[in-house]
């Protein structure tokens, strides 16, 4: 089925508004909550700074919080294009891997999802989400992927995606022995009613170490609706795999486990469980935040590092010209982060919860927006561009995934 595409109102921050349906209220099930920061319950975060570092300057990315100490190495690190995976994909967003090995990746304007084979580089439809819609100019469709943790058992392949009404959380079956282009089963939508509109609609999904799903959405464009605990957007979600909210949630019978979100699009895991996320500043500062339990991440009261009473500083912030971060990755003793606007791959070393150095920047330039990192293993990742978002210059190829060796 086609995606629906419709025109644009506008490209910047202030985009579209959402309207917020009843049935997100009823979904969280937020009785009593408001639109005050969220506090964690008696149940203790992970260990780790809340508000690390500052700031050396305009222009500066990030100063190494004090007394973290780096293992020899860490400080520096290298990374190098070995190979070119696949080309010719079109509007590449959401990638995971199945445990064969082979790859999923989700088109987002045309709401197509294709397996491409690792070492043959082939690219072939399995089938296509219904009900996908893709504004023109807009950041909506078909966003990220992710494989059950049981796919052994239950063969299943959860999607988040834009329709005309909302943006949601859905399951379906996967069997390779269907004909190709009809390898997906029907949608089992887990969660509905996250706000959707042409920018800031989130859509990184990821199975934590926990078992637990991990939905990171955006604003929408309507700055209130960050700190709005009656609704799902710009948060980080978690949830069991069939969409409930989980017994040791921050709020009894709520999905939400953070606030204070602008636009979420990069979740991943350190090996001590500590979950990272990379986000969108407006106009001065895009963030990595190190997210803890119950915790409140500041928008729209604070963009960047600002010391604020209540609310989280990131780890490491960004000018917006050189980042506009999306999908992130831990590999190698640090989180790797794809920009888009500053089209180049970020490292960012860490000892813990701290970082050890300034981040380092890779390929700027050469390869164009760059949308999703993934970690293969330890010192290999995958690399998505995005020049055929319409908002990048594509050459011959593209979009293409690359595979990148790093130390």
């Amino acid at each position: 089925m086609k995606a629906t595409v419709r025109r644009p109102a506008a490209r910047r921050s202030g985009a579209a508004p959402a309207v917020v349906s009843a049935a997100a209220a009823a979904v969280l099930l937020l009785a009593g909550c408001s639109s005050t920061p969220l506090r964690p319950p008696t149940a203790p975060p992970p260990s780790g700074p809340s508000a690390p570092g500052a700031p050396s300057g305009a222009g500066a990315p990030a100063t190494p919080t004090p007394g973290a100490s780096a293992s020899p190495g860490a400080a520096k690190g290298t990374a190098k294009v070995t190979g070119t995976v696949a080309t010719g994909i079109s509007n590449p967003w959401g990638l995971t891997q199945l445990p064969d090995g082979a790859l999923l990746v989700a088109s987002r304007d045309s709401g197509r999802i294709s397996r491409v084979d690792l070492g043959k580089g082939t690219v072939t439809p399995i089938g296509s989400v219904p009900g996908v819609t893709h504004t023109q100019g807009g950041e909506n469709g078909l966003l990220g992927l992710a494989v059950s943790p049981d796919f052994g058992s239950d063969h299943e392949v959860y999607a988040y995606y834009s329709t005309d009404s909302d943006n949601r959380v859905v399951r379906m079956l996967y069997d390779p022995t269907r004909q190709k282009g009809e390898q997906l089963g029907a949608p089992d939508t887990i969660l509905r009613d996250i706000p959707t509109g042409t920018l800031h609609d989130g859509g990184r999904i990821a199975f934590g170490p926990d078992g637990m799903l991990y939905v990171g959405t955006g604003e929408t464009g309507k700055r209130e609706l960050a700190q709005d605990l009656k609704s799902p957007a710009g948060k980080i979600l978690r949830m069991t795999p069939d969409g409930r909210a989980p017994k040791d949630n921050p709020i009894p019978g709520s999905l939400i486990w953070s606030p204070g979100h602008r636009n979420v699009q990069g979740l991943a895991w350190d090996p001590q469980g500590h979950l990272w996320a990379s986000e969108f500043g407006q106009d001065t500062w895009d963030e990595l935040n190190l997210i803890e339990r119950g915790k409140n991440y500041g928008w729209p009261e604070v963009e960047g590092i600002g010391h604020h009473p209540g609310f989280v500083d990131p780890v490491v912030q960004w000018p917006t010209e050189e980042n506009s971060p999306s999908g992130i990755a831990y590999a190698a003793g640090a989180i790797w982060m794809a920009a888009l606007k500053g089209e180049r791959l970020w490292r960012i070393p860490l000892d813990g919860t701290r970082t050890v150095a300034p981040p380092q920047a890779f390929f700027t330039g050469k390869y164009g927006r760059l949308r999703t990192v993934f970690a293969l293993d330890d010192h290999t990742l995958l690399l998505t561009t995005s020049n055929t978002d319409g908002r990048g210059n594509p050459k011959p190829g593209d979009d293409r995934i690359l595979r990148v060796s790093v130390t």
